[in-house]
């Protein structure tokens, strides 16, 4: 998962999205509570000003408030609303009755007529007040201090409530922006599905060439890719061309050899002819199998198809001929119409080899059967021989291995069956039945 680009791209988008979200709830918070407290200086400043126009000098001298405010929170002990009158000169004040026998301890006062806010001092029992406040000179030099103040917990109730109200938009707006970026990663990142794709079907050899019409973004890729299978496709053809002029090359000195065989035979020196037949029988087996395997284009046509019963029954008639052949009887379990993903000179290569090697060990019976299954063909052949025992079974898929010397076999027969179905994207399995052997080909369908 953590090597996957759409899950490196999602999670990045994700922690973007609710860091940003969680930055904008905490800057939404923060202006949301600046308003709210502006909007209570705004209504403390009334009151304020109310309470002045109802503040003067008694004839003794005394402070007095004419007229309370009308808010009846005023009224209240502790109520969270409060105004105080003090005399500047004397130090008496008047208060509301929500202070109760508390006093406002404000900092020191302002200048005449200029009006002060003051955040979060403490209020009369020690809890955070906003006030605003104003001291007044009158006609006669004497002077007071105004001023009115709430709970700054009146603040912090609108506030928690206005974030209870925005969480649940923030919330929905992070779950609607992620899967926004997951449908935008989803469409970004088609062209590279469809990459994909295309790169998955140069693999089963159903093209040659990416087909694909990508981005501006993608396209260099897919061009490079187109490229490097050029190279890659000249390449495998020079090192085809090579082996089949190397192994046709040899084909003339081992005629020389045999040659030379038969005339030391003739001389009496059947001991040195038979050293120098062994050498040639190995290096004629090496030629086979890359002759084999050179015949196999340099990445074999995904569109390539035949009928399994007109190959299978010509080899059987070929190997019927033989000496090892003309004792057995041959079934052929296929349909006519049976059909497999394959080039018909690799299945006849293929069938030759293991019918052959079937009669080479057979008692009394060969059979070749053909099924489709899920998504692919599965040939068989079948013997009634000894089998393979368990152990050797991965042997005798070895590149010139003979489990033992019947029939002359150069012992590259199922190694150049196992080229072949390597080269198709299939599977070759062996398994001893009772009697016998069973060798199963499975071939994928092209899709």
């Amino acid at each position: 998962m953590g090597n996957s680009i759409r899950f490196r791209l999602w999670l990045a988008a994700t922690i973007s999205i609710l860091v940003a979200l969680a930055i904008a709830g905490v800057g939404l918070r923060y202006l949301f509570e600046l308003n709210v407290e502006r909007r209570v200086v705004s209504e403390l400043t009334v009151d304020l000003n109310d309470l002045i126009g109802a503040t003067s000098f008694a004839a003794d001298g005394r402070l007095s408030v004419q007229a309370a405010l009308t808010d009846p929170r005023f009224s209240i002990p502790f109520s969270g609303h409060y105004w105080q009158v003090q005399d500047t000169g004397s130090g008496n004040l008047v208060r509301s009755r929500s202070l109760w026998d508390a006093t406002l301890a404000l900092p020191d006062h302002a200048t005449n007529g200029e009006l002060r806010e003051i955040k979060e001092f403490k209020g009369p029992q020690g809890e955070l007040t906003i006030a605003v406040e104003r001291t007044i000179i009158d006609a006669s030099g004497r002077s007071f201090r105004a001023v009115v103040a709430e709970d700054h917990q009146t603040v912090k109730e609108a506030v928690d409530g206005y974030v209870r109200d925005l969480a649940p938009a923030l919330i929905l707006l992070a779950i609607a922006l992620m899967a926004a970026f997951f449908i935008q990663i989803t469409v970004g990142l088609a062209p590279l599905e469809t990459l994909r794709v295309s790169v998955r079907n140069v693999i089963a050899q159903r093209t040659a060439r990416l087909e694909v019409a990508a981005p501006r973004e993608v396209q260099p890729l897919a061009d490079e890719i187109n490229r490097l299978l050029d190279a890659q496709e000249k390449a495998l053809a020079r090192a085809r061309s090579r082996a089949t002029d190397l192994a046709h090359g040899l084909k003339t000195p081992l005629q020389v050899l045999s040659a030379d065989i038969r005339a030391l035979r003739k001389k009496g020196e059947t001991g040195l002819a038979d050293e120098i037949e062994k050498s040639a029988a190995a290096i004629r087996r090496h030629v086979e199998r890359e002759l084999a395997r050179a015949r196999l284009a340099p990445g074999v046509s995904g569109k390539a198809s035949c009928l399994v019963a007109d190959v299978a029954a010509g080899v059987i008639a070929v190997v019927k001929r033989t000496p090892s052949g003309k004792q057995l009887s041959f079934n052929m379990d296929v349909a006519e119409d049976a059909t497999a993903p394959i080039d018909e000179g690799d299945l006849s290569e293929i069938l030759g080899n293991l019918v052959e090697n079937a009669a080479r060990y057979a008692k009394s019976s060969v059979r070749v059967g053909a099924s489709a299954a899920a998504g692919e063909v599965v040939i068989t052949v079948t013997d009634d021989g000894p089998g393979i025992p368990d152990a050797d079974r991965e042997f005798a898929l070895s590149r010139g291995v003979q489990l033992d010397s019947k029939g002359g076999s150069s012992g590259l027969g199922l190694a150049i069956v196992s080229d072949i179905v390597e080269a198709y994207g299939g599977r070759l399995a062996m398994a001893n039945a009772d009697p016998g052997l069973v060798v199963t080909i499975s071939l994928p369908r092209h899709s």
